[in-house]
């Protein structure tokens, strides 16, 4: 569901508990299973170390929560110290967090925290990308994820785009109606917002548009969110000052297409949400590595 937060308010970067045990069980389980980790056995069993957690290139990270369940998952007795917040930035050589204990169960576990916590920094980091872009244009706009998630991943890639400094839209089906061009194949607007007031009252009504006369049935009917889909910002502009000019105060998000170069016009032509898929779906793995320490 759409939450929009006053200045100061922090949001929750941490995934749910369950989330993240279930995710990284299903992980550890398509890596080690059925026989162990054979190479790891070749290092003597009582050789302790320590190793570093460390970052290639610049961005954000995020997915902490993930890295410390998969240490913990494959030797309790690690010891797993972190120096960086999710929502940190990092420069290329930053130590993120460092790990203690038998170097047989850090080499065990490294290929699964990495995992997770390169594709979730990534997600953080083209987030914080596009939150940078167009704060720049308009202070008052924010970014939003879809549902165009990993599946299974999902609770996890929107903890990392809030790490990122972006907003969660609907985290499922159950949690908001948003009427989209095939729900109105037997329906108009105003009925499915109808239908949707009465069957599910107090909940967030959102209604697709591609044109501007579905902007005003949008309006008329009361929706709660108004989306653009697909439209530049000419047609934001015009949108926005019809939404406005009748005097209602619906949210308005732009979706479809938004990327790094198109986001701040957008945002400049009144836009209050940008939703853009690909903050989860192609944000490049921010590249980390363990490194031993002598």
């Amino acid at each position: 569901m759409i939450v929009l937060a006053d200045d100061g308010w922090a949001p929750v970067l941490d995934p749910p508990r369950a989330a993240v045990v279930d995710a990284v069980t299903r992980a550890i389980a398509e890596d080690v299973l059925p026989l162990g980790d054979l190479t790891a056995g070749l290092v003597p069993a009582g050789r302790r170390a320590t190793v570093d957690v460390v970052s290639r290139s610049s961005g954000v990270v995020a997915g902490r929560a993930c890295a410390v369940e998969a240490f913990a998952q494959i030797d309790p007795g690690l010891i797993v110290t972190w120096l960086l917040a999710d929502g940190s930035v990092v420069a290329p050589g930053s130590v993120v967090a460092t790990v203690e204990g038998p170097l047989r169960s850090i080499l065990t576990a490294e290929r699964t925290a990495l995992n997770f916590l390169g594709h979730l920094s990534g997600v953080a980091t083209l987030t914080a990308a596009y939150v940078v872009a167009v704060r720049a244009a308009n202070p008052a706009t924010r970014v939003l994820d879809t549902r165009k998630t990993t599946p299974g991943l999902r609770a996890l890639e929107k903890a990392a785009v809030r790490a990122g400094g972006g907003v969660n839209h609907r985290g499922s089906l159950s949690e908001a109606i948003l009427v989209k061009d095939n729900h109105l194949g037997g329906a108009s607007i105003a009925d499915a917002v109808s239908r949707a007031r009465h069957q599910w009252p107090g909940r967030m009504v959102e209604v697709e548009c591609d044109r501007l006369d579905q902007v005003s049935e949008a309006v008329v009917a009361g929706a709660t969110v108004i989306m653009l889909d697909n439209m530049g910002p000419d047609q934001v502009a015009e949108a926005v000052a019809l939404v406005r000019g009748a005097g209602s105060d619906a949210l308005i998000e732009v979706s479809g297409g938004v990327t790094l170069e198109s986001a701040p016009a957008l945002a400049a032509a009144g836009a209050d949400l940008l939703s853009a898929g690909a903050l989860t779906h192609s944000a490049p793995v921010l590249d980390l590595g363990l490194d031993l320490r002598p």
